[in-house]
């Protein structure tokens, strides 16, 4: 109720100020993350926004699509920051590989630009075209090119973000040898918006291949695709290596059968080597698909919706222990084989004592294989009694509440709702 007060009394004294075009209503799923949407048109606006919160202390914190955070948050903050009229691209240098733009930029939006100089910024998260260079940053969205092409942390090299006192802070710089700032930029990646608001990045950008094919084999047994995919990731330089069980295969219309979905890229010789060597390791049994066959399978691997499923969760382990993980977890899944990582779930909404036994077993599994899991999604019913990120050791989470307290003192961006309630 304090958060409902606060944010109708920010409106009034944003509207004069600022404009009242700049506050909306939340949209649905965004009503599960903030109580009022703010639309600021200038940095320099967040900057007011975030000193107004922070003299009140009223919570806030950045949304994008809002896929995310309204997973992540017991309850909504007072404030929501969108950076949807912050999306140009404020320098790009195709000859020098490097792009600074702004947060609210979509993946998707720069990837159509950059494609006229046959580049691209090389990661794939689920649905490029909702998907801020903000959300990619804070959430560490990444996709199937994890394996090839590293996630949004290996390609950024510069980083500006609003934080204590309405400062505006930045790290790193236009130019891939500058490291200065190198820390701050890793400490923003993965903080889901609890230090600051991003409001601008300095990516390395890459060149798009000349060709991409999509090889799809099917097997009755998951260790077999795990092995198939362990023997193609040792002796190919695959553009990513993923498994997906059964009830997954059945959407791409293969029912019962562990599927191995494998990605490669390069001009026209790199292609007919690769698919050659492919049916050398392992048969004849699949089909490496034409060109837009590939293109319209890869992007159904890529956009899965875990959100909609009534559990889900992302493991992460060595890459060596990931089938043994999956095959204890018992569930259906999505493996990126060569990385260790996979997104499982389940696909019937448990109680609420049946999802907190599941998901603390899943991280016991987890961590017996020196892992770890967050929980991605979980039904309205069950939500609210789950822990959603995993616990780190007393080292790390000493670090975390140093770094959150720092950067955070008043404790309003995006408070109570990342590890360990920070």
């Amino acid at each position: 109720m304090a958060d409902e007060t606060h944010s109708s009394e920010l409106a009034k004294r944003i509207g004069p100020q600022l404009g009242a075009d700049r506050m909306r209503n939340p949209t649905a799923l965004e009503a599960n993350a903030a109580r009022v949407i703010f639309e600021p048109a200038s940095v320099d606006e967040i900057c007011e926004v975030v000193r107004m919160c922070e003299t009140d202390r009223i919570t806030l914190a950045p949304i994008g699509a809002a896929r995310t955070l309204s997973q992540i948050r017991r309850s909504p903050v007072a404030v929501g920051i969108s950076l949807k009229r912050l999306s140009r691209i404020v320098a790009y240098e195709p000859d020098d590989m490097t792009v600074v733009a702004e947060a609210g930029l979509t993946v998707s939006d720069f990837n159509a630009i950059a494609a006229a100089s046959r580049q691209r910024l090389p990661v794939d998260p689920p649905n490029p075209q909702v998907t801020t260079l903000g959300s990619l940053i804070g959430a560490s969205h990444a996709g199937p090119l994890r394996l090839s092409e590293g996630t949004a942390r290996d390609l950024l090299i510069g980083i500006r973000f609003v934080g204590h006192g309405g400062r505006v802070i930045h790290g790193g710089g236009r130019v891939v040898k500058n490291v200065a700032g190198y820390d701050l930029m890793k400490v923003m990646g993965g903080a889901f918006g609890t230090l600051g608001i991003i409001t601008e990045a300095t990516f390395k950008v890459r060149p798009i291949p000349p060709q991409y094919r999509l090889a799809i084999l099917p097997y009755e047994r998951a260790a077999d695709a795990f092995g198939a995919a362990s023997a193609l990731n040792f002796a190919l330089p695959m553009s990513h290596v993923e498994i997906l069980s059964p009830s997954l295969g059945a959407r791409l219309d293969a029912p019962n059968k562990f599927l191995l979905m494998t990605g490669f890229s390069g001009t026209s010789l790199e292609i007919g080597y690769q698919a050659e060597k492919i049916r050398e390791l392992l048969g004849d049994a699949g089909e490496i698909l034409d060109v837009q066959p590939s293109r319209e399978r890869y992007e159904m691997l890529r956009d899965f919706d875990w959100t909609a499923m009534p559990l889900a969760a992302q493991i992460a382990t060595r890459p060596a222990g990931l089938e043994r993980a999956l095959n204890a977890c018992g569930v259906e899944f999505r493996a990126h084989a060569g990385s260790g990582v996979a997104q499982m779930f389940v696909g019937t909404t448990p109680t609420t004592s049946d999802a907190r036994k599941i998901v603390a077993r899943w991280r016991e599994i987890a961590h017996a294989e020196r892992g770890h899991l967050r929980v991605l999604a979980a039904a309205d019913v069950v939500r609210n009694d789950l822990e959603m990120f995993d616990q780190p050791n007393e080292g790390a989470l000493r670090l975390m509440r140093r770094l959150k307290s720092t950067f955070d003192p008043a404790s309003i961006f995006n408070p109570a709702c990342f590890v360990a309630g920070i």
